[in-house]
């Protein structure tokens, strides 16, 4: 899996201009499922995301998480971000998950990530076309991938 977060003021997800979901202060995540993804890597991540410090204290420094600050979390299904661009100018998506093993890890990340931080997650539609606002905080960005796990 390979997520990249944003860490936002606010967020939100839009489908034919239309509102589905909003967040204040947190996490926009973008999540892209690959073939090779299982059900421990949403574990480690969502483990992760829950401790990761990158929200400023008092001193101005990314030494708070996610629930010291009561923020939210934003998920956003993105396959492209398992684009293939070593040969030619056409992007390849072979390693993105199809639908059928996709959904089911998506769903499950929505839902352990839920349960595990214990602070809202809203989220996108998977395989809708979206438009993604944001207010990115800082700005911060962090790439993660469980690839690199190790």
């Amino acid at each position: 899996m390979r997520i990249v977060i944003q860490r936002v003021s606010e967020a939100s997800v839009s489908i034919a201009g239309e509102v589905i979901s909003k967040i204040g202060k947190g996490m926009l995540i973008l999540l892209g499922i690959e073939d090779a993804d299982n059900e421990e890597d949403v574990e480690w991540l969502c483990n992760k995301l829950t401790k990761l410090r990158i929200f400023s204290d008092e001193n101005d420094a990314m030494n708070l998480d996610i629930n010291q600050i009561e923020g939210a979390f934003l998920v956003v299904s993105q396959f492209t971000l398992h684009a293939m661009t070593k040969k030619g100018n056409r992007p390849s998506f072979i390693k993105a998950a199809r639908p059928e093993k996709a959904i089911p890890l998506y769903e499950t990340f929505l839902k352990r990530l839920a349960t595990i931080s214990g602070r809202p997650v809203q989220c996108g539609q998977f395989g809708a076309m979206m438009d993604v606002a944001l207010i990115n905080d800082g700005p911060v960005t962090i790439i993660m991938d469980t690839k690199d796990k190790v």
